[in-house]
């Protein structure tokens, strides 16, 4: 077992870690910029080590500074969390060229996967549902227009080094495609410093559905069921379930087998996640796969009571996995509180929090690095905290949420306390009936 981790990532997720780890009897170290120096994931690791000033690009994303944090202080494993290098297999490759485990993705499995053209094509292989659209990346825009009158419309263009909603167009007919094909690219090369793409059928009234997988180092893999994650502003989740008020049990059983199938096909180490997108009629599509653990894996943890972060550091010191596949027990809700102002259009409100009362009692967690006095930086992804509630149903677990939003008082900042709280009171999202355009119609109730 590692001896010592080095965490290479900030707030919430950090404190994560850090705290499976200290439950473990493992040593942390770690990292923060000059604006995180007050951090609470400073404050509670073993060891803290200043990697930069605050922009990213010279702290949490400058691999040299990483790297030599982990030298100084003698960690044998670095654990990346999510965003930031956890899907850069540049930084996997240095980490076992300086004989130090990334607790992650191999280098070859994060482009293997990273890159949505090769991850399709890959499924493919597989036997793994997928969307009709190019095999590969388009060519050139006669490919394109050939490809998207074989598909039939509406087709949806997507940047093959894309993320985060960037270098997307959902093109309705003929007559949009050349200045989507102009745009989207001209997006992705900004973005990403590609500009290549590929085309999907653009599926309509979609859910997006994720199948949280383990796999370990001997070609074994299991899925700990579905979450539903497909209330989204643009292309960002805000709030996620499981289990997902749209399954089915035949469904859960098809998808699930579907992912182990593609985990095990590539012979997938780590925690990871296969998306779908899955239609009205329930017929399910490969999407793409996230080779690291993502933000909304407490609810997982909640209805399985499960750590993922103990099993992902458990698979990288070469533990088996089990190889059950589970089914959730409970419903779990979890709300992404941003420092953000959703009567604003959702405008970023960094600044300082003169007052905090976190909610509590039976089946409320709240994941969070942020505290009274502390100052949010202007640098990073908004989100402050993840409230997680569990129940034995999901209307149980929805009016634990209101209560729970109810009493999470925020001060001196903007916060999305107020959507969740006027979301969880929406008959669409009170019937489960939602799908991933249903923020296009959503409307905030004045203060």
């Amino acid at each position: 077992m590692f001896k010592k981790i080095l965490i290479a990532n900030r707030g919430e997720i950090a404190l994560r870690i850090i705290r499976t780890c200290k439950e473990m009897g493992i040593k942390t170290v770690a990292v923060y910029s000059t604006a995180d120096a007050e951090s609470l994931h400073v404050r509670f690791a073993d060891e803290a080590v200043c990697i930069g000033p605050p922009p990213s690009s010279e702290s949490y994303l400058k691999v040299s500074n990483i790297m030599a944090a982990a030298e100084i202080t003698n960690a044998d494993a670095i654990h990346p969390g999510y965003g930031f290098l956890s899907e850069n297999s540049k930084f996997s490759k240095i980490c076992v060229e300086h004989g130090i485990k990334f607790i992650g993705a191999s280098p070859e499995m994060i482009d293997r996967m990273g890159d949505k053209a090769s991850a399709k094509a890959t499924m493919k292989e597989a036997g793994v549902p997928c969307v009709p659209g190019s095999d590969g990346i388009i060519e050139n825009f006669e490919s394109c227009e050939k490809i998207a009158n074989e598909t039939g419309y509406p087709v949806m263009l997507k940047a093959t080094a894309g993320g985060g909603g960037k270098g997307m167009r959902a093109v309705w007919k003929k007559e949009e495609l050349k200045k989507a094909w102009n745009d989207a690219r001209q997006e992705a090369l900004a973005s990403f410093s590609n500009d290549a793409m590929y085309m999907e059928k653009l599926i309509e009234e979609p859910r997006h559905i994720e199948i949280q997988i383990v796999g370990d180092a001997y070609g074994k893999a299991c899925h700990l069921s579905e979450r539903d994650c497909s209330i989204q502003r643009r292309h960002q989740k805000l709030t996620e379930e499981t289990p997902s008020p749209f399954m089915t049990n035949p469904l859960r059983k098809k998808m699930g087998e579907a992912a182990v199938k593609a985990a095990e096909y590539i012979q997938y180490e780590g925690a990871g996640t296969i998306e779908f997108l899955v239609d009205k009629h329930r017929n399910f599509y490969f999407m793409e796969m996230n080779t690291r653990i993502q933000v909304e894996h407490p609810i997982t943890e909640q209805v399985i009571d499960f750590d993922l972060i103990q099993e992902q550091i458990l698979v990288a010191a070469g533990v088996p996995i089990s190889g059950k596949n589970y089914t959730p027990k409970l419903h779990s809700i979890e709300c992404r509180i941003n420092a953000e102002d959703p009567y604003n259009n959702f405008r970023p409100s960094p600044g300082r929090i003169t007052t905090l009362h976190s909610p509590g009692g039976h089946g409320v967690r709240l994941d969070t690095h942020v505290y009274a006095d502390y100052i949010i930086p202007p640098y990073y992804d908004s989100m402050i905290a993840k409230l997680i509630t569990t129940a034995q149903t999901r209307e149980e677990a929805i009016n634990k949420m209101k209560r729970a939003l109810d009493e999470f008082v925020i001060e001196g900042i903007k916060t999305t306390i107020p959507f969740h709280r006027q979301l969880m009171d929406h008959p669409d999202y009170l019937a489960g009936n939602y799908t991933t355009k249903f923020m296009e119609d959503f409307v905030m109730e004045d203060e």
